[in-house]
């Protein structure tokens, strides 16, 4: 459960601290807000919907808006698979939170459409919405290279 949610926000930040500070704070947060779920509802796509609010919060942050450069990305230039994985985070970093949500969540945790709409709190139509918006935006970042879906 944490680990997805340290997948979710990573993915979100490409932040590996920023990343683990939005997992802790969305765990405190949870414990707190325990008694707000429902009962028979599922928690995993309650805690990521508090994983993504919160990762949200700290993109939001003034202190974000400087550059980061990963320099393992740099370093491994010539690695093929460090490339396309650089090009496809980069891509990524092109699409709007709430698409960027959407995608990492169906994509990289693998949650069904139904439990991502529950974490981002909008209907399943939303989500596939938002998916379809968000790879349109990113095909132009990945133009060479296969994408099978």
């Amino acid at each position: 459960m944490i680990a997805d949610g340290a997948r979710l926000a990573y993915g979100m930040l490409m932040d590996r601290a920023a990343a683990e500070d939005v997992v802790q704070e969305s765990a405190f947060k949870a414990w707190r807000r325990l008694g707000n779920i429902r009962s028979g509802s599922d928690f995993r796509p309650w805690f990521l919907g508090i994983v993504v609010n919160q990762a949200r919060s700290t993109r939001r942050a003034s202190w974000w808006s400087v550059l980061r450069i990963d320099p393992n990305v740099a370093a491994t230039a010539s690695d093929d698979a460090a490339v396309r994985g650089a090009d496809l985070r980069k891509a990524l970093l092109r699409v709007p939170a709430d698409q960027r949500a959407a995608i990492l969540l169906h994509f990289y945790l693998d949650l069904p459409l139904d439990e991502v709409a529950t974490a981002l709190g909008i209907s399943v139509a939303g989500v596939k919405s938002r998916i379809n918006r968000g790879l349109k935006r990113m095909r132009p970042g990945l133009q060479g290279y296969e994408v099978v879906l």
